[in-house]
């Protein structure tokens, strides 16, 4: 998903330090709420909740004592780099995940009275948007909601001014034959002469979730519009089989790059897709899913690993593991393909457990690393995906999972200076880095595995970077047939939107998807549990697991699962 930026004219140190404000200010409104048992021990999840607080406060106190206000922090020499072209990350909205709204307001204030766009900086496009106008949007939101509880007055939608700001600066790198966006562009002075036209499936795919929640704030629909033709024209360049590709030439629409799959440059276009569909409620987006869904299992999946394929014909081309597909069993769990998604996680466990982190690259058909890309910079997809695939079993292992996460990143890459990104994970060299998204997605999604409060009676998407979007049904163009009404969870009062639940409006594709598809849906045995919380008293509460048709049984704990045979 996140390619090396090219050279480029340095970012003013004032944006990328807004960057890392905003997403730490998503983390903390509710911190100290109660914490609910599921077998695993009030205890022992307290214990590691304030674990994740340790690691956050460690790399985000560092950053801003050795590295505010410039993009990233260097943790091994103390320092700061300013070579991120996507300005770095708003870090300041996790304190509202983490409860601690006094850190939150001074964040916005500091924002507000510094942040400007009005600067000759070439940007990346994606990248600025989830990073940057993503982690505005989440963060105007969450201070509009907690306004009453800043100390030094009522929020003025400062946050909004600077996102609507930022958004029309986006619009001229949309202004293509095609309606395909630019992968650059800069903020001052729009797409410059002889400014490349090579992007990639994610790069002008994944804009919708932040453009649209953009229009809907503003009532302009500009931002929307645009986001919205450059997805279904990537669409319509879709192959027979319904595949993509990896890069493409946004002045001409054809593809450059035709193998694909689930990881960079392509792993958040079929993110956004579901998520969309979500947020907005159009079934448009839940058909261009359905069908990419569709393929992805068809074309690229061998047993619990993808790998990757030729959009044209299907053919493998790589047999690859690479850590940003990890985000696949979050992606599916949100779906309600829990089995499926549970069988590809344990395999990414697999690798974390024999190296101790998730490497970037594994060579599958080989059983080996790749022989350069054998990094692990702090990614986050693993953890997001052992968060989602816990809020939908409540199984306690995928707790233990955390813990070994948690145990691994204190024990590997915790310096006295933050935390440092692993160079090569088979000696554990690490490198002088401490990426933004280590705060704004992995110690997020780690600490909402132990303390969900920030979730409960509230319903989100997260964006692909972390940052929290409300589901409201004033969003929504229409109700989606899918939902029914058990599916709306929760009213404030009459004044405030309905919250529809992500993870309750759960589509089961072993039911939908096996009519008409060409050839048997390998789900179609499936039988759900008698209860969806997945809880049993004997084996007769338990259902038929969707991939390998095995009937689940009733463990000791009183959990539906295969306990008897290997997964």
């Amino acid at each position: 998903m996140r390619s090396p930026p090219r050279p480029r004219r340095p970012v003013p140190a004032r944006l990328v330090a807004a960057a890392v404000l905003l997403s730490a200010l998503a983390g903390g409104a509710a911190a100290g709420a109660a914490i609910a048992g599921d077998g695993y021990g009030r205890g022992r999840r307290l214990y590691m909740r304030n674990k994740v607080l340790e690691m956050f406060y460690h790399a985000y106190d560092n950053y801003m004592t050795y590295a505010f206000p410039h993009d990233e922090l260097k943790p091994l020499t103390k320092s700061f780099t300013d070579s991120l072209s996507e300005l770095g990350n708003l870090n300041v909205l996790n304190l509202v995940v983490l409860g601690n709204l006094t850190e939150f307001e001074r964040g916005v204030l500091w924002l507000s009275e510094n942040l400007t766009f009005d600067v000759d900086a070439r940007i990346n496009l994606f990248e600025c948007n989830i990073r940057l106008l993503g982690g505005l949007i989440s963060g105007h939101i969450l201070a509009k909601e907690h306004s009453s509880h800043l100390k030094d007055g009522p929020y003025q939608d400062q946050l909004l001014h600077l996102a609507e700001n930022l958004g029309s600066r986006f619009l001229p790198a949309f202004e293509t034959p095609t309606g395909l966006p630019y992968a650059w562009i800069n903020l001052k002075y729009g797409v410059m002469e002889n400014e490349t036209t090579e992007t990639s499936t994610s790069g002008c795919g994944s804009l919708i979730l932040e453009m649209g929640a953009l229009s809907r704030l503003t009532g302009d629909s500009r931002y929307e519009a645009a986001a919205l033709r450059a997805l279904r024209k990537l669409w319509s360049m879709r192959s027979s089989l319904n595949l993509v590709g990896t890069t493409l030439d946004v002045l001409t629409g054809k593809w450059i790059e035709y193998s694909s799959g689930i990881g960079a440059g392509v792993d958040s276009f079929y993110e956004y897709l579901i998520k969309a569909y979500v947020l907005f409620g159009s079934e448009e987006y839940w058909d261009m899913f359905h069908s990419a869904y569709l393929a992805v299992q068809k074309y690229f999946r061998h047993g619990p690993w993808y790998h990757e394929a030729d959009m044209r014909t299907g053919e493998a081309t790589h047999w690859q593991l690479t850590s940003l597909q990890a985000f696949w069993p979050g992606l599916q769990t949100l779906l309600g393909d829990v089995a499926a998604a549970n069988i590809s996680h344990r395999e990414f466990y697999n690798v974390w457990q024999r190296f101790g982190v998730l490497p970037e690259r594994y060579l599958l058909d080989f059983g080996m690393l790749h022989p350069t890309e054998k990094y692990y910079p702090l990614r986050p997809e693993f953890a997001e995906s052992t968060f989602y695939l816990y809020q939908a079993t409540k199984d306690p292992w995928y707790l233990e999972v955390g813990e070994a996460i948690i145990g691994s990143l204190n024990y590997y890459t915790k310096v006295d200076g933050g935390f440092a990104s692993v160079r090569d994970v088979s000696t554990m060299k690490l490198e002088d880095h401490q990426h933004s998204f280590f705060l704004s997605e992995t110690c997020k999604y780690l600490f909402l595995l132990y303390d969900d409060s920030f979730l409960r009676n509230q319903n989100y998407i997260f964006t692909t970077e972390g940052h929290p979007l409300p589901i409201r049904s004033t969003w929504h163009e229409i109700i989606p047939t899918t939902h029914v009404s058990s599916n709306w969870t929760f009213v404030k009062d009459d004044s405030q939107p309905f919250r529809v639940s992500a993870l309750s409006s759960q589509v089961c594709p072993e039911t939908i998807f096996r009519q008409s598809v060409g050839s048997p849906w390998e789900s179609a045995c499936h039988v759900p549990d008698v209860l969806p919380t997945h809880r049993c008293r004997t084996d007769d509460d338990c259902g038929v697991e969707a991939v390998s048709c095995r009937r689940r049984t009733c463990s000791m704990a009183g959990y539906c699962g295969l306990w008897l045979g290997v997964y």
